[in-house]
């Protein structure tokens, strides 16, 4: 694009040149000085598209870098999570609630349920009750044969 821009002005000065434009009027004197600007024009241009390029060029360049040091980053968090955190004993005469504040997986014994009186289980790892029964629940009657 700006090559292009600095041929057409380029013609524009030959042409002025070839019509033998000095400053001896005013008009002569403003078609120069409007053919100076225009140079100029140009060449600021041409400056802007190159800084563009270089700073293209290192966008890219901050932008791999940063895609890597993500991928080293995360890496080792993704898959090892969960694996090392489960564990099969643990679940034994029980069952799991995920805490809804900060889903860190609490364990309920089964134990528990079988109280009498009200049941509240709370995180460990916020402090947050994830489980609150304070209902009384009816045995169900067992059908009579």
């Amino acid at each position: 694009m700006t090559e292009e821009l600095k041929a057409r002005v380029s013609y524009l000065r030959g042409l002025a040149d070839g019509l033998e434009l000095g400053e001896e009027t005013k008009e002569q004197k403003v078609l120069q000085k409007m053919l100076d600007l225009m140079e100029g024009i140009t060449e600021e241009l041409e400056q802007v598209r190159v800084d563009y390029e270089v700073l293209f060029e290192y966008t890219e360049a901050i932008d791999d870098d940063l895609t890597e040091l993500e991928d080293d980053f995360y890496e080792d968090d993704d898959d090892d999570d969960y694996d090392d955190d489960f564990d099969e004993d643990e679940f034994e005469g029980g069952f799991s609630i995920e805490c809804p504040n900060c889903r860190e997986l609490v364990v309920v014994d089964e134990d528990l349920l079988d109280q009498e009186e009200a049941i509240e289980v709370i995180c460990p790892g916020c402090g947050e009750a994830v489980l609150v029964d304070d209902e009384e629940w009816e045995e169900e009657p067992e059908d009579e044969k």
